[in-house]
């Protein structure tokens, strides 16, 4: 499933690509232009907009009703079915290009070097040349979708 955000859903278009969700967002677009990408690439569009919500045409969009990233991400796990787990931290939270495995020694003169003498594996954005590890950030994010599954289980 791919998604496209409208601006005030920045947040929870990152949280989508944490889950390996393909998901567009853009700062600053036009509600007419947000439509048509959201046609033309086949997306599912949330929104908070009610307006935005009502002009879009096609049945694939969801109305986005919290202020909560954690509440909104869960509307959207719970009424589009969505898998958690098995995608998790494959696309660049940046710029949603898929991360690339690389070996340590590429990224050597890339990263601090206690990241590289504590962290084994390492993934690059080739878009955005973004490198990610398994350091303390992304810990606090997994407890985060953990406390997240728990209160979809209820």
């Amino acid at each position: 499933m791919k998604f496209i955000t409208d601006c005030m859903l920045g947040t929870l278009a990152k949280w989508l690509r944490i889950l390996g969700y393909d998901t567009l967002y853009y700062r600053f677009i036009e509600d007419t232009a947000l439509i048509q990408k959201a046609l033309r690439t086949q997306r599912t569009l949330l929104t908070r907009d009610e307006e935005v919500f009502r002009k879009f045409k096609s049945p694939d969009k969801l109305l986005i009703r919290s202020d909560d990233v954690m509440n909104q991400l869960k509307q959207v796990i719970e009424e589009k079915k969505l898998e958690v787990g098995s995608q998790l931290f494959t696309r660049c939270v940046l710029c949603n290009t898929r991360l690339i495995r690389v070996d340590k020694e590429e990224i050597q003169h890339l990263v601090p070097e206690y990241v590289f003498k504590t962290q084994q594996e390492f993934s690059i954005c080739n878009h955005c040349k973004k490198i990610y590890w398994k350091g303390t950030h992304r810990t606090r994010m997994i407890e985060k979708l953990k406390n997240l599954e728990e209160s979809l289980k209820l």
